[in-house]
């Protein structure tokens, strides 16, 4: 694992078995990385034998599992709750079960090194919850 990944929010709850994380990547906490194998009795082998690539600056939501022998795309944004077991192209943003679409350049996703204010976030939230409680009141 490069020395610059970083575990947002502490990176709680994450399990990541022997993949190869390059530069950059932010990893958001109960994230899974690893194997997804299966034995099958009939060839008497083990398929899809192999462990996840994660290429530079990739961002990993919360709760997101990466399973098998895959590679993750350069500058690609892995959506909260997604289930990917195929490989995704560079600059894309991935969700659900592996699904994904092109990364829109002129946006950061989850993370930006030059994150918002936390106080601009508590003036949002109140004048969300003053618009709702101004609409339940006159339904």
């Amino acid at each position: 694992m490069a020395k610059s990944v970083l575990f947002a929010h502490h990176g709680r709850g994450c399990t990541i078995v022997a993949s190869k994380i390059c530069e950059n990547v932010v990893i958001f906490q109960n994230v899974s990385i690893g194997a997804n194998l299966k034995y099958n009795k009939i060839n008497d082998e083990w398929e899809n034998v192999g462990n996840p690539i994660i290429a530079k600056n990739v961002i990993i939501a919360d709760g997101a599992k990466i399973l098998g022998p895959i590679v993750i795309g350069e500058n690609s944004v892995i959506g909260a709750g997604a289930i990917i077991t195929k490989s995704i192209p560079a600059n894309s943003v991935a969700y659900g079960v592996n699904q994904f679409k092109p990364k829109d350049e002129n946006y950061d996703f989850i993370f930006n090194s030059n994150m918002i204010n936390p106080q601009n976030i508590i003036e949002a939230n109140k004048k969300l919850v003053a618009a709702f409680n101004t609409q339940s009141k006159t339904s």
